[in-house]
């Protein structure tokens, strides 16, 4: 979905940008304000692309990383792959998942995508 969003965005600030680079041509009496909406036009482009695209994705991946910082033993996630399980322990960079078989699975830190739903704690 992000990038559908990202490409429509791309397509559209380049239909744009043509549009308003076209219309900016120099002309004989021409003072330097072509420059000038050129120039406001591409902070004007570059704050779109921060406020829809750069910010949002900076924030989920601070929430994600509080969110691994914020995990314990005992706590139940679901991995990326969706895989449903329970920490038994953590280490630097992974973590043991036992899993409703009883079997104990090593994940990467990265790949746990969030607690469990209903999961209050």
């Amino acid at each position: 979905m992000v990038k559908k969003l990202m490409a429509s965005i791309l397509g559209l600030t380049s239909i744009i940008s043509i549009a308003f680079l076209s219309s900016c041509t120099p002309s004989s009496g021409d003072d330097g304000t072509s420059s000038i909406y050129l120039i406001v036009f591409m902070v004007l482009l570059f704050g779109i692309f921060y406020f829809l695209i750069i910010r949002p994705q900076s924030k989920r991946q601070k929430e994600h990383m509080n969110l691994l910082s914020d995990l314990k033993v005992g706590d139940r996630v679901v991995t990326i792959g969706g895989i449903y399980g329970r920490i038994e322990s953590i280490r630097e960079d992974s973590f043991i998942i036992k899993v409703e078989s009883g079997t104990l699975l090593r994940m990467a830190k990265n790949s746990i995508a969030g607690k469990q739903p209903g999961e209050t704690a």
